[in-house]
């Protein structure tokens, strides 16, 4: 692969580490390219947002290809991850201190798999507050941090399939398939006071987005080694 080559566009599936935000996977891999080819200038994009808190598959594209970024934004994915019961948090995730309890003890492993069918289809959904998304110019999130309350309106996601593999109590393990723009956080919020109870995200993996498959995506270490060689 060429400087060239980059400049012209390409599209690399890259699996998101812990901790990272998606903006800092974007940097690191223009820092790279750059350096690597002596290029001044290069565009570099990303197809959609993790969380830190999340890891997976993120579509980054580089160069003209950065102009099929929506397309692949608006192309259904699917995640894995953990949703724990009996409590909540105001990030929905483990962002935040968990700010309410809640006895698991009456909850049937049923009800759980009961509970998943009033998700799937097309939902109204309110997104966490703690997220990067515009109000007035200001990211939600900066609203929360500062305290500050903001009306928030539900808008309609569709959710394909939403299966429970697994139940440690109180950890709920689970497979989602969903439209553009599903925040799992709120799902797992709302699958809590679906049981009566509380519920906060503690682990999330994205595995798919369209025909992309995260199992043929590799590390920024990895793609900054095949870089180098």
């Amino acid at each position: 692969m060429t400087g060239e080559d980059y400049k012209n566009g390409q599209v690399l599936l890259i699996d998101k580490p812990l901790g990272w935000t998606s903006f800092q996977v974007v940097n690191k891999l223009r820092y790279l390219i750059k350096k690597q080819y002596g290029i001044k200038k290069i565009k570099v994009g990303h197809a959609g947002t993790l969380d830190p808190l999340a890891t997976g598959l993120l579509i980054i594209c580089t160069g003209k290809f950065t102009k099929q970024i929506n397309t692949y934004q608006a192309q259904h994915k699917e995640y894995t991850g953990t949703i724990t019961l009996g409590a909540t948090t105001p990030s929905y995730d483990l962002e935040t201190e968990v700010d309410a309890t809640f006895k698991t003890s009456a909850i049937t492993e049923t009800q759980i798999q009961e509970a998943t069918h009033q998700f799937i289809g097309d939902i109204l959904q309110q997104p966490p507050v703690f997220s990067a998304l515009k109000k007035e110019g200001k990211r939600l999130y900066e609203y929360a941090r500062a305290g500050e309350e903001v009306t928030i309106p539900k808008r309609e996601v569709h959710i394909l399939a939403f299966e429970i593999t697994n139940i440690e109590m109180p950890n709920v393990a689970f497979r989602v398939a969903c439209s553009k723009g599903t925040y799992i956080r709120s799902l797992a919020h709302d699958f809590g006071k679906a049981l009566d109870n509380g519920a906060h995200l503690s682990a999330l993996r994205r595995t798919k987005i369209g025909d992309f498959d995260v199992e043929d995506a590799i590390s920024v270490a990895a793609f900054e080694d095949l870089l180098t060689r």
